[in-house]
């Protein structure tokens, strides 16, 4: 099954046209993508595989993925911890994160320590959007993602990875490979550099958005909101 890429530029129109003709709320968006990264999760790792796992947040809309991940995940049966170092002060992320408060889910700052008792890593730092250095407090926590020998989930992009170039050429997250990546809405450019298993979630998608921005709806199955596909199969 081979899919089109969207490339940055593209999935930033998308998403903007998903918010305005097709009115949807950025709150919907963020739930689905967050339902399809829980799903991802419980088909490579479910809870009897060990149900201790680490969400790490970055600041944006990747991190508000991550946090609506975990909630599904407790409601699973998982023991999901959050390390959310530069929280948002957006009152959507906030109210996300006071759900999984409210659910007694634990939040930490060290993410070393979490790391060393976690079965799991869902990493969703930085999405799409990504351009340029990592910067603190981001450095540690990838190049410990890297060095991991725990497995990684990264929401939409590899933490550090250029969306249309992959990992950066040196520095942190240039040796970066999580186990798993799921994409949302669809697959960008980077999934040619990418060597583990790969999914897309994204089933919500119009068939007239799918047509102007030349992509293909996945055949997702039954209640399924994910759609595991090989990386070797993209049309870039």
């Amino acid at each position: 099954m081979a899919l089109r890429t969207i490339n940055a530029a593209n999935a930033a129109a998308l998403d903007k046209e998903l918010m305005s003709t097709h009115a949807f709320s950025i709150d919907q968006l963020m739930e689905l993508a967050g339902l399809s990264v829980s799903q991802a999760l419980f088909k490579i790792h479910p809870p009897s595989a060990g149900e201790k796992i680490l969400v790490v947040c970055g600041p944006g809309n990747n991190g508000g993925d991550g946090l609506v991940a975990a909630r599904h995940l407790w409601h699973y049966g998982y023991k999901p911890t959050i390390c959310y170092p530069k929280q948002s002060k957006n009152e959507l992320y906030q109210r996300l994160a006071t759900q999984l408060k409210n659910l007694e889910v634990e939040f930490t700052d060290d993410f070393s320590g979490a790391l060393k008792e976690t079965h799991h890593v869902v990493d969703s730092v930085f999405g799409f959007s990504f351009n340029g250095e990592v910067r603190e407090p981001f450095v540690e926590i990838i190049k410990a993602m890297e060095n991991a020998d725990k497995p990684v989930l990264s929401v939409d992009a590899p933490s550090s990875w250029n969306i249309e170039d992959g990992p950066p050429d040196s520095g942190p997250g240039s040796k970066f490979q999580p186990a798993t990546l799921i994409s949302l809405t669809a697959p960008k450019p980077l999934v040619k550099y990418f060597k583990g298993r790969h999914f897309v979630g994204g089933r919500f998608l119009p068939d007239s958005l799918a047509t102007k921005y030349n992509l293909d709806q996945p055949p997702y199955q039954g209640i399924d909101q994910i759609v595991e596909v090989d990386v070797k199969e993209h049309k870039l």
